[in-house]
């Protein structure tokens, strides 16, 4: 059945409960990224491989999550959500099964490789459904989404570092692994696409969005989409640097485990900043969503990377102390994951919707461009023996792309748009042409 064909209820009750679904299938994958910083060191305890080597299997994750998702995304935009998330679920518990089991690097890379493929099957149908509900609250819907990825692992990375000392990390990886594995299959039944003429076509006044749907190999001809990837590489190259690194840059600066006393309970530095950490970074993606659905795309971005910017100065100046630790990384976290909601967004305003699955994941494969970055931050560190100049690259990266978003991204979209409201439609499409309906 055609995914164009296959919702049946109301549009004002699915689009809702679609966008739920949603936001929970991402909460189940989100320990994958955001809970991997707390098994780096008792892995390297373990078998001493170190932590360039093991940051290796971070790096392998983020490129299969996000490298395959277009090809995902074909299949979604033509056979609908549902296959595809339930086989990432399947491929979520079978990867921290094998991470599990793990007792040497290779085993370990391959854990990663195929914990991104089932991450991406999931994130990216995902987060497509939702730009395909929403086209008037695109922003706002897509960072709601990728808020369940952002966040989703506020509620288990305490749960998931008592259960790796308690009864080690083979066992934290196998009982997460498996229950957030199931929960996504059975939640991935009740995902539809929408029906055509089920969804509103207002868009908000601050956004100009495309009358006409690109087809995906179009879109890699434009250079819209060439910049938009570029600067999602650079900001997303800093934000994977922190997601990966917290932990061991918490432990560098000799208080992961000084206590911060809250008032109504006490817990480690680490602990809290990862509880922080990952709560903001969920609540930038709707807010900064948002905002731009209200400011407009560009405008936002512009405005949070330069703040993404001083966050990474302050981090590297004044977060040697548990309190200004939890604070600057938190603000981190704030400034960075709102750009899987900003580009998703924009990438869709400016190709269309029916093909936005396979689109958003072209662009998306950015984060797995950035992600080979990740061990670099590791070898700056140890060459000038502080992440100092680790955390000055990432603000110069951010300033860069801010400016970019509003004197090279606004003007050069808002042209795009024109000259495709203007431009004929394709009168047909090869067969080989990726997403063709």
């Amino acid at each position: 059945m055609s995914a164009s064909t296959s919702s049946s209820a109301s549009p004002a009750t699915n689009r809702w409960l679609q966008l739920i679904t949603g936001i929970v299938c991402m909460v189940m994958i989100a320990n994958l990224q955001y809970g991997w910083t707390l098994f780096v060191n008792p892995i390297d305890q373990k078998y001493h491989w170190g932590r360039a080597a093991i940051q290796v299997s971070f790096s392998i994750f983020v490129a299969t999550e996000t490298w395959l998702v277009p090809i995902e995304g074909w299949f979604v935009d033509r056979f609908g959500p549902k296959i595809i998330v339930g086989i990432g679920g399947a491929l979520v518990a079978l990867a921290w099964t094998i991470d599990s089991m793990a007792s040497s690097l290779p085993m370990l890379y391959l854990g990663g490789a195929i914990a991104g493929i089932g991450a991406g099957a999931v994130y990216g149908t995902c987060v497509g459904n939702a730009l395909k509900w929403f086209p008037d609250r695109r922003g706002l819907a897509a960072g709601l989404t990728a808020a369940g990825f952002g966040a989703g692992a506020a509620a288990t990375v305490i749960p998931i570092r008592e259960v790796v000392a308690a009864y080690g990390y083979q066992s934290a990886f196998l009982w997460f692994g498996l229950a957030q594995g199931f929960v996504v299959l059975v939640l991935s039944r009740f995902l539809l696409a929408p029906a055509p003429g089920a969804v509103p076509a207002a868009a908000p006044a601050k956004v100009q969005q495309t009358g006409r749907d690109f087809r995906p190999l179009e879109v890699l001809r434009t250079p819209v989409f060439w910049v938009l990837y570029v600067m999602f590489v650079l900001v997303a190259s800093g934000g994977l640097m922190a997601t990966a690194q917290v932990a061991p840059i918490a432990r560098d600066f000799k208080i992961a485990d000084v206590p911060i006393d809250l008032g109504i309970f006490a817990a480690s530095t680490l602990s809290i900043a990862l509880v922080v950490d990952n709560v903001l970074n969920g609540l930038a993606r709707p807010f900064f969503g948002w905002v731009s659905d209200h400011l407009g795309r560009e405008n936002t971005m512009g405005g949070v990377f330069l703040l993404g910017a001083a966050s990474y100065w302050l981090l590297g100046t004044v977060g040697a102390s548990p309190v200004a630790f939890v604070i600057c990384a938190g603000i981190v976290y704030f400034t960075w994951g709102e750009i899987y909601s900003l580009f998703p967004s924009a990438c869709t305003d400016a190709f269309g919707r029916k093909y936005a699955t396979t689109n958003a994941g072209l662009l998306y494969t950015a984060k797995g461009t950035a992600a080979w970055l990740v061990p670099l931050a590791n070898v700056l560190k140890g060459y000038t023996g502080s992440w100092h100049a680790v955390f000055v690259v990432a603000a110069l990266f951010n300033v860069a792309v801010a400016l970019a978003a509003i004197f090279i991204l606004k003007p050069m979209r808002a042209a795009h748009i024109a000259a495709a409201q203007q431009a004929p439609l394709p009168t047909a499409a090869p067969a080989r042409e990726l997403g063709r309906a």
